[in-house]
């Protein structure tokens, strides 16, 4: 016979259905590893396909489609795990394995195939920054890793705990993110201005060709880097405004269905820079203080003998 307060108790969760838990963020990020290897068979096969530059063109949109899809699982997968409770150290080392195979590898191969690969005489260089894209990526990785596991007050010459409202340095999904807008809002390869597939001037692919490699070599200083970027952590279903983020979210969601080359461009574009600007406009009130100071305090006058 049970006792009375025998019902009142809560029943522990099923021991299956833990487990099950603990799968589901594992499966978005196993989806975002799928995408990634997408991105790079297709972008292996848009370079054969040169200088086919309609077949060449949507392989490598296919590429970087794949690219956008693998941005917004990896940011569901730490989301679901938070909110049900079923983070661990697994989770943790899978995702950073995931990041460096979808958002290092797979933009670099893209950047290569679709961009600066077949211009003559920069093979060498073309082939050194993308390394340099992969490379960045995944230090960049590992200092948020190692951030992340630092003690919330760190002693000197230890990793300061990080602010959950700000990443250090850019985030290399977002990274990533702008390569792929880039080549989704223009899909035909700067390489086919080199093999015949794109009308145009040579000259011009070489114009494309350097700008890209600037951009892609800038964009993994910028991952390595110092600078704050907002992390967007506070936005959710535990928001105190939903009223004015759902109403966004839905003209997001819509602008990225109807428009989404132009959209899904200038929201990366805008993230990427903002960076930046933040830091230029720290140091402009900085700058500002001590003049400030001077205006509200102006030294007194000397006074007479």
């Amino acid at each position: 016979m049970r006792d009375e307060g025998e019902g009142l108790r809560p029943r522990a969760p099923r021991r299956g259905i833990r487990k099950g838990i603990y799968l589901i963020p594992s499966a978005f990020t196993i989806g975002n590893i799928l995408c990634g290897f997408y991105a790079v068979i297709n972008a292996v096969k848009g370079y054969q396909a040169l200088p086919a530059s309609d077949q060449a063109a949507h392989l490598f949109d296919n590429a970087s489609r794949a690219v956008g899809w693998a941005v917004l699982l990896d940011g569901l997968d730490g989301r679901i795990a938070r909110m049900t409770g079923a983070t661990s150290d697994f989770g943790v080392e899978l995702d950073s394995i995931a990041d460096v195979v979808t958002f290092g590898l797979a933009p670099a191969v893209l950047a290569y195939t679709w961009g600066y690969g077949s211009t003559p005489g920069l093979e060498g260089l073309a082939w050194g920054v993308s390394f340099f894209f992969l490379i960045c990526g995944a230090l960049r990785l590992a200092r948020f890793n190692v951030q992340a596991r630092a003690p919330r007050f760190a002693t000197p010459g230890t990793s300061p705990k990080l602010d959950k409202r700000y990443f250090v340095g850019l985030p290399i999904p977002m990274a990533a993110g702008l390569i792929a807008a880039i080549i989704h809002f223009f899909p035909f390869p700067v390489a086919g201005y080199f093999r015949g597939g794109v009308e145009g001037d040579a000259g011009d692919g070489r114009i494309y060709t350097w700008l890209l490699l600037a951009l892609v070599a800038s964009l993994a200083l910028l991952m390595v880097s110092t600078l704050r970027y907002t992390s967007f952590k506070n936005v959710g279903p535990s928001s105190n405004r939903p009223f004015i983020i759902l109403p966004l979210l839905s003209l997001l969601v819509a602008g990225i269905w109807f428009y989404s080359k132009w959209v899904l461009l200038a929201i990366v574009m805008l993230y990427v820079l903002h960076g930046p600007v933040l830091k230029i406009w720290n140091l402009l009130n900085r700058l500002r203080r001590p003049w400030r100071g001077t205006e509200e305090h102006p030294p007194s006058a000397p006074v007479e003998p």
